[in-house]
């Protein structure tokens, strides 16, 4: 009987988020998906738990919210190029993220940041607004 490589590989969710390059280290791979931050196939659930090719995985990575199908196994880490191709993300996910990005860019665009940290007079002369 002949296996493919995917089929003989077992791969835990956490080995293989670390693998596709979602996080640096398995370490933070594990905390996120116990903290909550990793759904599998639409459910909360444990580092241990074996990936399986075409399940849907969605994961929070800062700001942004990834929905993403598992298309290939792998438990090496390897270029980023190569873990690219592990998964795809779906289109749905691809224009949500744009839409919040340019949701925060326009946020940002309301309320600049000054150029230059405030002089000791201007704090000054905040601080005795603040208290008036």
């Amino acid at each position: 009987m002949t296996m493919t490589s995917e089929q003989q590989i077992a791969v835990r969710l956490d080995k293989w988020l670390w693998a596709a390059r979602f996080y640096k280290t398995r370490a933070i791979a594990k905390e996120m998906i116990n903290g909550g931050k990793v759904h599998y196939n639409g459910q909360r659930t444990k580092s241990s738990k074996m990936a399986e090719v075409d399940a849907v995985v969605r994961l929070r990575q800062g700001y942004d919210e990834k929905e993403i199908v598992i298309k290939k196994l792998s438990e090496q880490r390897q270029k980023a190029v190569i873990a690219q191709t592990l998964y795809e993300e779906t289109p749905e996910s691809i224009a949500k993220r744009e839409t919040y990005a340019e949701a925060r860019r326009l946020n940002v665009l309301n309320n600049p940041a000054p150029d230059t940290k405030p002089d000791k007079k201007q704090r000054r002369q905040l601080i005795r607004f603040k208290e008036s």
